[in-house]
């Protein structure tokens, strides 16, 4: 027998780890199964190299809740400590054997898996423990230990009768932790740190139907057997080669990781790369919603099939955090507790790894089956255009892939649709304008004018719209986006030939000023074109550049000086090579001079969606009163 204070350089340090190192008290069974995990894999990796002469087996761990003496058991079949390593790796914190042992096999071991990194895993136990016991026998033909601590700096270290090779770890469960002996509990922590495991995690028993015999009757009962409940999937799919998975595979591993997601997954990126740094996991694009309201964190960090976060902001760029699926990397740098990311070189070159990864399979589905991708264009959409505003060398490969939708079920890319559209769409300056429509309902007249010109427009209705086209025009010069209804559209693209007015100067201002006296001011900025006389009398735009920079302010635009908040400005275009215009200027009372201004502005607004409330129900009277 032994004993002794354990080497540390304070008396309080099992109130620090309490406190402060471990933030959440429920990651220590992560780190107990992960040294358990650890201790199975280094003794694989030995015996395969042949210094471990035993039989390597078919180990497992095993967790047991004994809630009537407040126990509980992490029990594995790996290497074991003889006591010297007892004294050596448990009573010297921060001296780590996994490190120790990496270092040692470093070549031959370079994929073991082996996961410990930082040597203070054990000691998260007394977060939860008035008395931790550890009983472990070696591999090597050497006595069993059993070492015991109460939480003082004071630990016992004596022989032990333990026959069979590895380590048992005994947590005494204290008062304040006693949700820890709570077989619900146990589960659900198993289940979210280590799922994925690469050693089968036993927790209890489970009740399996035996197979029906051949010659059994239609009475037959069915029989039952008792069998081990393992809890994880020690070989997901992450871990495998592309090669190896079909798209049902994909789609099952999906569904794994959400079970309540009952929605497949459009498509997946299966990352692995081993150079300059190792990373493997697969990326699930889901149908999205075209708002900005999504909901993140869907992406879990494993390290070495440990769970650490599902918190992936910096390594995952922010566009894609939208994804959902598993990144698995031994070389993002966590801190002491595994808990939350450090800031690092590495974690860059990972996240534009992910990036390029991405763009290089989204060209790649479309290169692959183009009508494919088109139909899920607008569950994707969302993604890749936030990702083209947030990420320089995403929008650099975008352009082989990102589509721009017409409002006739066409899909361009950028240099198909410039290419399309430049002999009829180019203006009298050079400019070729890309009109759009941002909701194809409600300028459903607009676009129907802008079409029976032999034009094409697009559907752009997305929330970021604005902030792309911005980006768009700015790096593509004469290039220009216009809604189709924020003019009349011989304004939207000018050609050389002008439309003459049928109004005088003199009748043109008469009329204007009549205009003025009766469409709110607030609202409306009274605009007389000459348009084709079969145009529409009255038309409401809004200016571009107005709206677009009102929805980017809306959307986060930056410097928009509050315009977000501005009220909504209009202008009341009204052709003047309309026989409503010339009804209107001839009409001397006043009474049904106003009349036919409302009625005219009221239709005006009903194909901006703009009547509503008070406003319409007096629009609906008139209507009935001029019909009588």
């Amino acid at each position: 027998m032994s004993s002794g204070k354990i080497n540390v350089s304070v008396e309080n340090i099992f109130p620090l780890i309490k406190k402060f190192l471990y933030s959440d008290h429920e990651i220590f069974l992560r780190e107990l199964v992960s040294n358990a995990t650890d201790a199975t894999l280094k003794l694989k990796h030995l015996t395969s190299i042949g210094e471990a002469k035993v039989e390597y087996g078919n180990p497992m761990i095993e967790v047991k809740i004994d809630k009537d003496n407040k126990k509980l058991h992490i029990i594995d079949q790996g290497l074991g400590m003889t006591a010297e390593e007892v004294e050596k790796y448990i009573n010297q914190i921060a001296f780590s054997g996994a490190e120790e042992f990496l270092e040692k096999y470093k070549d031959s071991a370079k994929d073991s898996g082996i996961i410990g990194h930082f040597g203070l895993g054990f000691y998260s136990a007394f977060m939860v423990a008035s008395k931790v016991e550890i009983i472990t026998k070696s591999f090597k033909d050497e006595p069993a230990a059993h070492w015991s601590c109460d939480g003082s700096p004071e630990f016992s270290l004596i022989e032990s009768d333990k026959k069979e090779r590895g380590t048992e770890i005994i947590l005494h469960i204290a008062e304040d932790s006693l949700e820890f002996l709570e077989e619900f509990k146990i589960r659900e922590l198993l289940t979210k740190y280590n799922k994925f495991m690469p050693v089968p995690i036993k927790f209890g028993t489970k009740q399996e139907a035996l197979p029906k015999p051949e010659d059994a009757g239609d009475d037959y009962r069915t029989e039952y057997k008792e069998v081990d409940n393992i809890i994880n999937n020690p070989n997901p799919a992450w871990t495998k080669q592309p090669t190896d998975l079909k798209e049902e595979d994909y789609k099952a591993f999906y569904h794994e990781l959400y079970p309540m997601q009952f929605e497949e997954p459009l498509f997946n990126i299966h990352l692995n790369v081993d150079y300059p740094f190792n990373l493997t996991g697969i990326l699930y694009f889901p149908k999205m919603s075209a708002d900005l309201q999504i909901q993140k964190d869907k992406i879990q960090l494993y390290q070495n099939q440990v769970f650490v976060t599902d918190n992936v902001e910096g390594i995952v760029p922010e566009f894609l955090g939208m994804l959902r699926g598993v990144i698995d990397s031994p070389d993002i740098p966590l801190n002491v507790s595994r808990s939350y990311l450090q800031a690092d070189g590495n974690v860059k070159k990972i996240s534009n790894y992910i990036t390029r990864k991405v763009a290089d399979k989204l060209k790649s589905l479309f290169n692959e089956n183009r009508e494919d991708f088109e139909q899920k264009w607008n569950d994707i959409k969302i993604v890749l255009e936030y990702g083209m505003l947030s990420e320089p060398k995403f929008y650099e490969k975008a352009g082989d892939f990102v589509l721009y939708p017409s409002v006739d079920d066409k899909y361009y890319t950028l240099a198909e649709l410039k290419e399309a559209i430049t002999p009829n769409q180019t203006d009298k300056n050079g400019k070729v304008v890309v009109l759009y429509a941002s909701n194809k309902e409600a300028q459903h007249g607009y676009i129907e004018i802008a079409k029976e010109k032999g034009y094409e427009v697009l559907l752009l209705d997305s929330p970021i719209v604005s902030h792309l086209i911005q980006k768009l025009e700015a790096d593509n010069e004469n290039l220009t986006f216009t809604r189709v209804d924020s003019d009349h559209i011989d304004k939207l693209i000018q050609k050389e030939e002008e439309q003459i007015s049928k109004l005088s100067e003199e009748e043109s201002t008469k009329l204007k000023t009549v205009l003025e006296e009766i469409v709110p001011k607030t609202t409306y900025t009274v605009q007389l074109e000459a348009m084709d006389s079969k145009a529409a009398p009255f038309i409401i735009t809004q200016p571009e550049f107005m709206r677009r920079m009102k929805e980017m302010s809306q959307t986060g635009g930056g410097g928009m000086f509050g315009m977000g908040n501005f009220p909504e400005m209009y202008n009341l275009v009204v052709n003047s090579n309309s026989e409503l215009a010339s009804t209107i200027l001839n009409t001397e009372d006043k009474s049904a001079q106003e009349s036919l201004v409302k009625q005219a502005l009221d239709l005006a607004k009903i194909s901006q969606g703009l009547l509503k409330g008070e406003e319409l129900t007096a629009f609906v009277k008139r209507s009935f009163e001029l019909i009588k």
